[in-house]
């Protein structure tokens, strides 16, 4: 499976490859999806709801909250498919903020297998 982790259906731990990566399609994040998260989460902060107050502000315009697209990069990965069927629990997860997404950018996800770990007991790894 060297190189691609995109397949319809998941994929047993002995198909995965250190290095193999996956890169998800486009999704471009709306004004809708702000306010909605905004709703959902009760996150009001005016730098990601007003449009006048945010164009005051470092980045010159309103962001998307950091957990919106957060949650939208989980849903881009598992549109990969290749854990479809075969993730067990979401065990953690090391997440960096590089730059604000603003409403109109698109965002993308690119998973890459970077270790394994046996888990014999199991019946598969890490």
């Amino acid at each position: 499976m060297s190189g691609s982790l995109q397949r319809q259906t998941g994929l047993y731990f002995e198909e995965f490859e250190v290095g193999d990566s996956a890169t998800s399609v486009g999704r471009t994040i709306t004004e809708t999806d702000v306010v909605n998260f905004a709703a959902l989460s009760g996150d009001w902060n005016q730098i990601h709801t007003d449009a006048e107050y945010a164009r005051g502000q470092m980045f010159g315009e309103r962001v998307a909250h950091g957990l919106l697209v957060l949650s939208v990069a989980s849903g881009l990965a598992v549109r990969l498919g290749f854990m479809e069927d075969t993730v067990q629990a979401f065990m953690g997860l090391n997440w960096e903020f590089r730059g604000a997404v603003k409403i109109g950018d698109t965002v993308r996800v690119r998973a890459i297998v970077q270790e394994k770990k046996a888990m014999r007991r199991l019946g598969g790894g890490w």
